[in-house]
């Protein structure tokens, strides 16, 4: 065990406030003026001509300064803290006169009371030793902020006090105000930074104090005597105990299931299963505790927009960054533009009947109807979010060339673009290595029909370029995008909703020796009947012009098999929601003192508040993903049937999913401990240096932190965070036998690797590039709304007559099309104050005195400055031709930094859109 001596730490003499200059700040500094020096009273204030002191204010300080000195002679010293408060952004009259009498409540020393709480343990009360004084006066505005305020307060402690170690704070005023930090000056070490970042709740609301620990990491064992019960106490004041429903001021983590999708009270066409159970297996989302529905006690009933949903106080959207934070668009979007556009379109809700009519969109843009422009007008807000989204006058609204067709507007058609999409698109986690024939089926043959594909050896070799189905499958030259497991138990269902139609899919790709992937057979499959043993049809390019239409078709019935499953699985599922039990955990188990806390903060910014967002108006019954894209009402369901079948933890490792899948495998000697089947594969070869680089930071963070033999597993909040995540955050996968041990460094630091990876490169590469490919409709269509027309079929005469019109009018709708472009822009836009990878948080800039941390950080940075110099040298290197050549656009995914708007590039340290 490591254990923390006791220290008494020398007080600094008072020092007098030098004012010079409009924005003066208190510094730990030395003053030029000094009672301890001469040991006499001050009787002057030294000032800068452009800054003139009054008498009254001149005498106020000369009397403070004497009183503190005053107070050393006598054993004591004179510490002031310095109060940086955040005010809310306010419009409204009554607002505005509440704010000034708060700041005039605390000016007379009435409205905050804040508690120096020592390192040091008092001997009479066996804990930290105390001073406490109110809050009072006001400090000059530190920065032009108009929403920066400063306050002070003046203690008088005794010579043995020791070091602050915490600080506890209770706000006496009606409302909650938000507090930046407490800097506490007139130590010997200098400043003492008491980072907060946190709202300050109402005494009114709840009369325990808020406890704010000095930036500082250290381990259980290693707290500090004098505020180890504070650290105790603080974790389990934010424990939920699962009762009671959650009120917005609160700061309470506890766990939930997705119970709140659905709304039984308003239609049964809204009925959804809760997810989290037996039968459709879910990870724990944050709980609110909302009341039950009348119809079904199971389930939580919604929050109509444009009301929030709960999550902790802390975890929600800063309000001064709302006008320009990208998710606050999303919500703008959600709640007033996409109603806006649909009332424009659903009345004549109709498919695009040529390509012109998609083109208009970002050439025309889409005629908003008189009520709609009206509220566009009213609504600054809304005028704002649609200036930045779109292009919009009076009576249009005009949607950005999505990248894919900027540079070549007929790449979406070849089959080449098809297959280096599938490495180099929005959805590049899915094609696996072809590895043993015949294809066979894991669903049950007595409900599916027989295992086998109808994809033979002799259709293979037919396509194959001089080789054997074994030769090919040796030389790792055929992959598959299989579709066909997961999606067949729903095909039924689906086809059975309105103007949707799908097969599951598998797709076969040969990679041939000039290095260029491409697509070679399809395979569409339904559910099999009674008179149909054997659903599944089978399509090649062909080289006539009927065979190519239908080539085409079954490509868009692949890509929205593609863009369903990259949208429900490898998106929402394995970031979004399975990131949250992760941050519900770390803020329930590891004290804001913790290391590992530390180190994962910056990836936590803002996920839960979208995540619930996305559950109010994205994933819900009726919502945006239903409405717009193939699974429909049963998206979710389909969701869950992924985590049940595919999701493990320790496969969410880059190299080990690479791995999995086949395009990877292990060797020591390369990045990331693993070498690429196919070397021209951007996503990975871009992920794995980023990979690399977290691995790096972590293992010697880690290392540093946890070098006492067993201090890993004698970290009993560590040990309680992780057996949370396992056993309570993902419960319906506690049994599992593939979750990692967590009893030595190189343990903790695969871990943390994983969740950092998650958080950052991971969904970077998966969500940032939803409007640059699927901005276009017919390069990745979202649904399809017809089958493939055969011979014998009614339409199929049709069809050979205008085979364009068949195609167009398959895919969604204008009105289907216009909300998803809407949501994908949104979802792919970087907002101004995006915090990225190669910044290092002031969490980590100020919580680390360590010279040691402080350079393990600073190599992070440089190493992820070097990795984009890489990968921009690889976008110019004409010999990876799925990154490069004419009309290709490069591969900027994983591109460490970013500017704001939709560049389809940057990683941002968080799930924060």
């Amino acid at each position: 065990m490591i254990t923390a001596q006791p220290r008494t730490t020398a007080l600094r003499q008072p020092e007098i406030i030098i004012l010079a200059g409009k924005h003066h700040r208190l510094s730990g500094k030395p003053s030029r003026l000094r009672g301890s020096v001469t040991g006499r009273p001050v009787r002057a204030v030294i000032r800068s001509d452009d800054n003139k002191l009054n008498v009254d204010s001149a005498r106020k300080m000369i009397e403070k300064a004497n009183e503190a000195l005053a107070v050393s002679r006598n054993g004591g010293i004179h510490v002031r803290a310095v109060i940086t408060i955040r005010k809310k952004m306010k419009e409204k009259i009554i607002d505005k006169f509440e704010d000034n009498w708060e700041s005039f409540i605390n000016g007379i020393g009435k409205g905050i009371l804040i508690q120096l709480i020592s390192q040091d343990i008092d001997l009479d009360t066996h804990s930290g030793k105390s001073a406490e004084s109110h809050v009072r006066g006001w400090l000059p505005k530190p920065t032009n902020n108009p929403y920066i305020v400063e306050y002070g307060a003046d203690f008088k402690v005794p010579q043995d006090f020791g070091s602050p170690g915490a600080i506890l704070i209770t706000n006496f005023h009606e409302n909650e105000f938000f507090l930046k930090e407490i800097v506490v000056h007139g130590f010997v070490e200098g400043p003492i930074f008491f980072l907060a970042d946190t709202w300050i709740h109402s005494r009114k609301h709840n009369p325990e104090s808020r406890i704010i620990f000095r930036n500082q990491a250290c381990l259980p064992s290693q707290t500090p005597p004098g505020i180890k019960d504070l650290r105790l106490e603080d974790l389990k004041s934010i424990r939920g105990n699962g009762k009671g429903e959650r009120k917005m001021h609160e700061r309470i983590y506890d766990y939930a299931l997705y119970n709140d999708l659905g709304n039984p009270d308003k239609s049964d066409d809204l009925v959804r299963p809760v997810l989290g159970n037996e039968e459709w297996p879910y990870p724990r989302r944050c709980r609110t505790g909302r009341r039950p529905t009348k119809k079904d006690p199971s389930v939580e009933t919604r929050i109509g927009k444009p009301h929030p949903v709960y999550v902790p106080r802390d975890e929600t959207f800063e309000e001064i960054k709302q006008n320009t934070f990208s998710a606050g668009r999303l919500k703008a979007l959600l709640h007033n533009l996409i109603p806006l556009i649909a009332a424009t379109l659903s009345a004549s809700d109709i498919p695009f009947t040529n390509f012109s009519d998609i083109d208009k969109l970002y050439k025309d843009g889409v005629l908003l109807k008189d009520e709609g422009r009206k509220e566009v007008k009213t609504n600054q807000f809304l005028t704002n979010l649609i200036n930045q989204v779109f292009t919009v006058d009076d009576k249009l609204l005009k949607y950005d060339i999505p990248a894919i067709i900027k540079r070549d507007r007929f790449s979406w058609l070849r089959d080449n673009e098809f297959a280096r999409q599938t490495l180099a698109g929005v959805n590049p986690v899915n094609i696996e290595l072809l590895k043993e024939f015949p294809i066979r089926s894991k669903l049950d043959p007595a409900i599916y029909g027989p295992p086998e594909s109808a994809i033979t050896r002799e259709l293979l070799e037919e396509e194959l370029p001089g080789m054997s189905v074994e030769q090919a499958i040796k030389e790792k030259r055929l992959f598959i995008l299989d579709y066909h497991d997961i999606l067949l138990p729903f095909i039924e269902k689906i086809n059975l909703l309105p103007e949707r139609k799908a097969y599951a899919s598998r797709t076969i790709f040969c990679y041939t020796q000039n290095g260029i992937l491409s697509p070679i057979v399809i395979e569409l499959s339904l559910p099999t009947t009674p008179s149909s043993p054997s659903n599944k049809r089978i399509f090649t390019h062909g080289h006539d012009a009927t065979a190519h239409w239908i080539w085409k078709l079954a490509k868009a019935h692949v890509c929205s098999n593609d863009a369903g499953i990259h949208q429900l699985v490898n998106h929402w599922l394995r970031t979004h929601a399975c990131m949250e039990p992760y941050i519900i955990a770390t803020h329930r188990q590891l004290s804001s003192l913790h290391p590992v806390y530390k180190l994962l903060h910056p990836h936590m910014r803002y996920t839960m508040e979208i995540n619930a967002l996305a559950r109010q108006s994205l994933i819900n019954g009726g919502g945006v993903i239903e409405a717009c894209f193939l699974p429909g009402k049963y998206a979710m369901e389909i969701s869950s049937a992924a985590y049940k079948s595919t999701w493990r933890f320790d496969m969410e490792a880059l190299p080990a999913d690479l791995v999995r899948r086949g395009m990877a495998v292990d060797d020591p000697s390369a990045i990331g401990g693993v070498k690429l089947v196919i070397k021209d594969y951007p996503y990975a070869a871009d992920g794995l240096l980023i990979w690399s680089a977290i691995k790096d930071l972590v293992e010697s963070y880690v290392g540093h932190y946890y070098s006492a033999p067993n201090s890993i597993t004698a970290d009993i909040e560590l040990q309680e965070w992780w057996n949370e995540i396992k056993n309570t955050g993902h419960y319906d996968k506690r049994n599992e036998q593939w979750w990692p041990n967590l009893a030595s460094i190189e343990d903790l630091s695969g871990i943390l690797t994983t969740m950092i990876w998650t958080a950052s490169g991971q969904h970077a590469a998966i969500n940032f590039g939803q409007y640059p490919f699927g901005g276009y409709p017919p390069n990745r269509p979202t649904l399809v709304r017809k089958l493939i027309p055969q011979e014998g079929d009614p339409d199929y005469n049709e069809f050979l007559l205008d085979p364009e019109y068949t195609f167009l009018t398959s895919l969604p709708t204008q009105l289907q099309a216009t909300k998803v472009m809407a949501v994908q822009d949104t979802l792919s836009t970087h907002s101004p104050d995006e915090e990225y990878l190669n910044q290092l948080h002031h969490i980590q800039r100020l919580s680390f005195h360590d010279p040691e941390v402080q350079q393990i950080f600073e190599r992070f940075s440089a190493k992820l400055e070097e990795i984009e110099r890489i990968i921009n040298q690889r976008n110019k290197d004409i010999h990876l031709k799925n990154r490069s050549g004419a009309g290709v656009p490069p591969y900027e995914l994983l591109l460490p930094s970013s500017d704001p708007g939709l560049t389809g590039r940057g990683i941002p340290n968080s799930i924060s859109i």
